[in-house]
């Protein structure tokens, strides 16, 4: 039986029509249920009088039809009803679709009003200029303070410090590793060195020693007879027993530097009791398996060089996380061009193994000798820095960076160093308001040498303070991210590529995009900079410096930078 005869036996065969291209053409109803003619009278391409043409319109065809369409809009009698589980994820569900809905209609309403007010006249740009004087007149937020503002939004993602927890132990593995690698290089370079026979380097004076002795045969071999130690090469540098050296505290510390490559070197000091002494040794990585600990400041006893205890020795009462060593460059020929560039080095302690400088002061019998100066030097200026940072709570980021470039512009000579007037006028041109009576304290204690000048950078952490090591660590660990050629400057071009503000509050729930924060964060940065298209690391610091200044918890600090550099 062919198809013809099998479609005329049966014809409500529910077999599949051909393109009808008459449904095609616009309809009253095509908002109800799909329209489907199903007369006779439209166009086909098979032959008008074959009866397989008529077998696609019939009634059956029709039927069938619109019973597929019905079953189509039909629930099953049989499904069981949906659970309080289904039943509160619809809602979510809902909930969810509603809101954002509402958030997109608000959004194309706040971007219609924004291009409009954007459309500004000549005389429009004239008033802006006018108002944006008037903010700085008035000591108000201006525009680079807001924007500066937006960047501790990452410290209300609680998300950030979770992801950050994985990275922060294996940093604490690492850290760790670094330390016992530098302390058995210390070790190694300290021992008593024994003197080491090798027959091999004094093989020349014996052969000089065997030309003027006349051959004798009733005398033994030379090996035989020559009872004594020989010269060696390897002489014995101390007497030093690894008993002794493991009376030591170990401590990590920084150069206090504006250069960003002497600023990040990772150096450990140790301080050995039984001369006093002390030594400090770099920890370098090349790429990551490749590590080398060299000594930066050789082991020997040092007086401070700076301060009311100027000359005096240091001891176990000097290290504590925040304190300063100072040292001559002139007595340390070794340290890098850069570092002797300045006549004093200065050290900030970092960090401070604990356990064994509690377990050394118990031992001893050092007394500390804090004298009623050095107190009262703390308290005017802890007095100072309470008094500015309520001005600069909410303008810190733009008042700090300022100020550093306006005292590296005054500084002709490029030391570092400026007169009285020179700090008095910076402080009146950024409405820092000191009494004289506090200024008068505080240049005392800068201006112990009494030459009448002073370092602008000890001057900027004196007057306003600075964040604790705990958080410039961070910033360090950030900057040395992005400075991955150890030049001590990035490129703003390397900066926007590696800022993400994906994990901001206001680019996850859609109130902002991405590029606009990197936008306002890049122009903000660029604003403290004194070259448009690098950034250095003193400026860098600036920057973060004076979002710290407004954060009281360390952890939303630590937020502010692990989240958009991935640290």
């Amino acid at each position: 039986m062919d198809l013809k005869s099998c479609a005329m036996a049966d014809p409500c065969l529910p077999v599949v029509p051909q393109l009808d291209l008459g449904s095609l053409v616009d309809s009253d109803e095509e908002d109800g249920l799909p329209y489907m003619p199903l007369s006779t009278a439209h166009i086909h391409f098979n032959p008008t009088n074959s009866s397989f043409a008529f077998g696609w319109v019939t009634p059956c065809h029709k039927l069938y039809t619109q019973h597929h369409l019905y079953d189509l809009d039909r629930i099953p009698e049989n499904l069981p009803a949906p659970t309080d589980k289904y039943k509160l994820k619809h809602q979510q569900y809902k909930t969810e679709m509603t809101g954002g809905y509402k958030q997109y209609s608000q959004r194309n309403a706040e971007k219609a009003e924004s291009s409009i007010t954007r459309q500004q006249t000549p005389r429009n740009k004239t008033d802006d200029k006018c108002v944006q004087g008037a903010e700085a007149i008035t000591d108000d937020l201006t525009t680079l303070d807001r924007k500066a503002l937006l960047q501790l939004g990452y410290a209300a993602n609680p998300h950030i410090l979770q992801r950050s927890t994985g990275k922060s132990d294996a940093d604490v593995v690492a850290a760790e590793k670094k330390k016992q690698m530098v302390a058995e290089q210390v070790m190694i370079d300290h021992l008593s060195r024994a003197v080491i026979s090798d027959p091999e380097q004094n093989l020349t004076s014996e052969k000089q020693e065997i030309s003027h002795i006349l051959p004798d045969s009733k005398l033994a071999p030379i090996r035989f007879r020559k009872r004594t130690l020989h010269e060696t090469k390897i002489r014995t540098q101390s007497t030093l027993t690894e008993n002794i050296l493991s009376h030591k505290v170990q401590f990590d510390g920084r150069i206090i530097s504006r250069n960003g490559r002497d600023a990040c070197r990772e150096l450990v000091g140790f301080f050995f009791t039984h001369d006093q002494s002390l030594t400090i040794y770099e920890y370098r990585q090349f790429g990551k398996n490749r590590t080398n600990v060299l000594p930066f400041i050789q082991k020997n006893i040092y007086c401070h060089q700076r301060g009311r205890r100027k000359g005096k020795q240091y001891r176990l009462g000097d290290l504590y996380i925040g304190a300063n060593l100072t040292f001559l460059s002139s007595d340390h020929p070794r340290l890098p061009e850069s570092v002797k560039e300045n006549t004093v080095l200065t050290l900030r302690i970092t960090n401070v193994d604990w356990r064994a400088l509690g377990s050394l002061k118990t031992d001893s019998v050092e007394h500390d000798d804090v004298s009623s100066e050095d107190t009262n030097d703390r308290q005017i200026l802890k007095a100072i820095q309470d008094l500015l940072k309520e001005q600069l709570r909410k303008r810190g980021v733009r008042i700090l960076t300022g100020l550093g470039k306006h005292l590296q512009q005054l500084d002709k000579e490029g030391n570092g160093l400026l007169d009285k007037a020179d700090f008095k006028q910076a402080l009146k041109l950024f409405r820092l308001e000191v009494s004289e009576n506090d200024f008068e304290s505080l240049w005392l204690i800068l201006n112990s040498s009494g030459d009448g000048r002073a370092d602008y950078g000890e001057f900027k952490r004196a007057i306003i303070g600075e964040m604790n090591e705990y958080r410039k660590s961070f910033v360090r660990k950030a900057f040395m991210k992005l400075d991955f050629n150890k030049t001590g400057s990035v490129s703003i071009i390397d900066i926007s590529k590696c800022y993400c503000a994906k994990m901001h509050p206001q680019v996850i729930s859609g109130h902002s995009t991405e590029e606009e924060i990197k936008s306002s964060f890049l122009e903000t940065l660029k604003d403290a900079c004194s070259k448009s298209d690098e950034v250095s690391y003193g400026e860098f610091e600036d920057y973060y410096e004076g979002l710290s200044i407004g954060m009281v918890d360390d952890e939303d600090f630590v937020s502010v930078l692990c989240a958009p550099w991935g640290i």
